[in-house]
């Protein structure tokens, strides 16, 4: 990295003849971004030797290199939805890397009972603090629905009395949440339906938090494992948890919410998606953000509840996640000197790359956000999924 005597950080000086620098220009320019150019979404270099790093070791040289400082862009967002609107961004891809990812993926299984709490400990336990700057007074954690809200905390809320509206929530039902969060849907769910709540988390933390926020309420937050679940629920909600279950557990979990629920119950299942069916976890998240994270196809939660549900209803608003991230973005940056003493650099960084990437997922339809509504399979009554 190259800084100027005030220590500002200058971009390095670049051979675009040489090999490497000659196909990341091929692949940038393709997609309408160029190296050091003066658009908000071009990239600036600071290090002459981030081709080389980026080709030899993947995608996930592209995220590290940025939390190194080896590059900087103004949007971010706008840079990698460019990249991914028509799937470009793979020509980043380290094939021999990317083979031996699918391989691990095929071979072991990441989320597996033992390391059920490693994503809470390294991702939603590192500090109550950051989360309640970045979230809305919520602590919603999941894409918002903004059909009808201007900001965070009414999209929020608008998701919440959508998921409990099509779940039918009734006074005195038992419900349970998996994946509970810092308790925001057993708290809206108690309070507006007269509900029930048993949630379930990883995350010491969440748990902690989520038992102060709902102190009075009917509601018990248990630390476990969806695997480790008994008993008897009138309606199941689960909102963000499913991308941690992993591919060769998802049978296992319908088969686990197919034994907890009543006869005549509903199951909402809230889920970020792809659009094709694919083995691997992105190395960068799976390392930095999401221990074990895996999103799932349509198709791949399809045919693992095939034998267990009827598939009620399917929604689709995944450009609000986009909206979401943008608005959690900016509530970290807005927040971020109040934080930066425990926060290092290096970790913003990290962060914003995280918000920023994940936006552009969805803004460029790369990445979905299903909802599901699933009966019983013999289940005989109509189902209209309100909107």
């Amino acid at each position: 990295m190259q800084q100027s005597s005030s220590g500002e950080t200058q971009n390095a000086d670049i051979d675009l003849t040489d090999p490497m620098w000659e196909q990341l220009d091929t692949i940038l320019t393709a997609s309408g971004i160029t190296i050091n150019g003066s658009n908000s979404y071009d990239p600036q270099v600071h290090n002459a030797d981030l081709a080389n790093r980026i080709f030899s070791q993947g995608m996930i040289a592209l995220g590290e290199s940025y939390m190194d400082g080896w590059w900087d862009c103004d949007e971010l967002d706008e840079m990698m939805t460019r990249g991914m609107v028509d799937g470009n961004h793979k020509n980043l891809w380290n094939k021999r890397k990317m083979v031996i990812q699918i391989l691990k993926a095929r071979l072991f299984n990441f989320q597996k009972k033992s390391l059920a709490f490693e994503v809470g400990e390294k991702h939603y336990d590192i500090g109550n603090d950051l989360f309640e700057e970045m979230l809305d007074p919520t602590m919603c954690y999941s894409c918002g629905y903004w059909k009808d809200a201007t900001t965070l905390e009414e999209a929020q809320r608008a998701k919440m009395d959508l998921v409990c509206r099509k779940a039918g929530l009734t006074e005195g039902m038992k419900v349970l949440d998996i994946g509970c969060g810092w308790g925001s849907l057993a708290e809206h769910a108690t309070k507006n339906y007269g509900v029930e709540v048993t949630g379930i988390t990883v995350s010491k933390e969440q748990a902690k938090l989520a038992k102060e926020r709902c102190s009075g309420l009917p509601v018990n937050f248990v630390l476990q494992d969806y695997r480790d679940l008994t008993g008897s629920y009138d309606r199941i909600i689960s909102i963000g948890m499913f991308e941690h279950v992993g591919l060769k557990n998802y049978e296992t979990y319908f088969a686990k919410c197919h034994e907890l629920l009543a006869a005549s119950g509903k199951f909402v299942l809230h889920t970020i998606g792809t659009n094709r069916s694919h083995k691997m976890m992105d190395p960068w998240i799976k390392k930095y953000i999401f221990p074990g994270g895996k999103i799932p196809s349509l198709a791949q939660i399809s045919s693992s509840q095939e034998k267990y549900f009827v598939v009620e209803d399917v929604q689709n608003f995944g450009p609000d996640y986009d909206r979401t991230l943008v608005a959690w973005r900016d509530n970290f940056l807005a927040s971020y000197d109040s934080l930066k003493d425990k926060y290092d650099e290096r970790f913003y960084r990290m962060w914003m790359f995280y918000l920023n990437v994940s936006a552009a997922s969805f803004r460029a339809r790369y990445n979905q956000l299903f909802q599901l509504v699933l009966s019983k399979s013999y289940a005989p009554d109509r189902y209209d999924s309100p909107r």
